[in-house]
């Protein structure tokens, strides 16, 4: 019986009781929105009824990964967020394994992200858990080196615990993800109270990429002026992403346009469910759902979003130890910069990268990284007054 009871004195289920329910109607809510995108949009045959979605193999899996993602989400809402402590570095080195073996497999679409898992037939995306990875061990490590914050190896030392992933991910290639990486070192950095110089530059470099990337993507700058001189740095196909121009770009801006305030209805889009816009229910749920439900419905997404973002730093605000601050900073940095990333480059702000609308975009390895990490918030949210 002792054994028992300390194998299981990390979980309680009472703490269940104490989270913020106000989050669960959005979640859930987002899950719905997700199932319907999926649903009109995965079927080759078209669906007459609502209820003929859940025929669909894609909405059947994404049912799926909803329901163990909840569970994930309730078993990490009771666990005790203390204890990943202990598991740091366990943690950190399995994701940096992960990455290091998907280039010892064979490549998916040209590119070393996914790993297949064939007895369930399902595919897994470390670079998505490595997120998390890293903000467990980035709050792990600033905390320890809470008294000695503003030095500068504790600077170097939190560039490699961040930077090891990066290049891991950016070699893949994955930039989407390589880049949400750089706004959670950032905030985390700032919370962790690291040198204001290193903020400061950090802060600088942030905005010069932004700057760029918006002459582009404002047509300031032209592509094909630059083109010669960015061949020097970068790859032609990266360079290419840049481009405002591309039919991808075009595509979403058009399914959002033709939906206009009202949207067409649900599953009587001519222009996505004709095929012409990419991915409409992966990467282009966003102008997907745009097309169906129109601006009004894209609101009601955004203020969904907002909600969950603004929950999570609520989070952020009560937590009562150094360790819950920087977790929950990291993980409401990291549930923002998704949503503002997908939304940015699906309304031409942004290059497209590839970085999936949480909870909304289908696929099991961004919906479990998801649920795991808003349970890890309620977790630090139902201990607010433990310490």
């Amino acid at each position: 019986m002792y054994r028992k009871a300390s194998l299981f004195s990390f979980w309680s289920s009472q703490h269940l009781f104490r989270i913020d329910f106000r989050v669960l109607p959005v979640i859930l809510s987002l899950m719905c929105i997700s199932i319907l995108v999926i649903g009109s949009h995965s079927s080759e045959q078209g669906v007459d009824s609502l209820m003929e979605i859940f025929k669909s193999a894609f909405v059947k899996k994404q049912i799926q990964f909803f329901a163990v993602s909840i569970g994930v989400f309730i078993f990490f809402a009771g666990i005790d967020y203390n204890k990943l402590r202990e598991w740091v570095w366990v943690i950190y080195v399995l994701a940096v394994l992960a990455l290091i073996g998907l280039f010892f497999t064979d490549s998916i679409a040209r590119v070393h992200r996914w790993y297949r898992i064939p007895l369930i037939g399902i595919s897994m995306q470390p670079a998505e858990y490595t997120k998390l990875a890293v903000v467990i061990s980035l709050s792990w490590f600033l905390e320890k080196r809470k008294d000695r914050s503003q030095d500068w190896s504790t600077a170097f030392f939190s560039g490699i615990i961040v930077g090891i992933p990066f290049l891991l991910i950016l070699k893949q290639p994955d930039l989407g993800s390589a880049l949400v990486l750089y706004p959670i070192a950032l905030v985390m950095f700032y919370y962790g109270g690291l040198n204001p110089l290193l903020i400061r530059l950090m802060t600088w470099f942030g905005a010069l990429v932004l700057l760029i990337v918006a002459l582009f993507f404002l047509q300031i700058v032209s592509h094909d002026d630059l083109r010669p001189y960015a061949s020097r740095v970068i790859k032609e196909y990266q360079y290419d992403r840049l481009n405002p121009n591309n039919h991808h770009q075009k595509a979403s801006l058009t399914a959002i346009a033709v939906g206009g305030v009202t949207g067409t209805g649900w599953n009587k889009s001519e222009y996505t469910g004709g095929g012409w816009l990419p991915a409409p229910f992966t990467d282009s749920v966003f102008p997907a759902f745009g097309e169906e439900f129109g601006f009004l419905g894209l609101l009601l997404m955004m203020v969904l979003f907002y909600a969950l973002v603004y929950f999570s730093f609520q989070v952020t605000a009560m937590a009562k130890d150094h360790f819950g601050r920087l977790l929950s900073a990291g993980i409401s940095v990291y549930l923002a910069m998704h949503i503002l990333v997908n939304v940015g480059m699906m309304c031409g702000l942004l290059p497209i990268t590839g970085v999936p609308l949480i909870l909304v975009t289908y696929g099991g390895s961004s919906v479990l990284l998801t649920m795991t990490a808003l349970g890890i918030l309620q977790s630090i949210y139902s201990r607010r007054f433990t310490y």
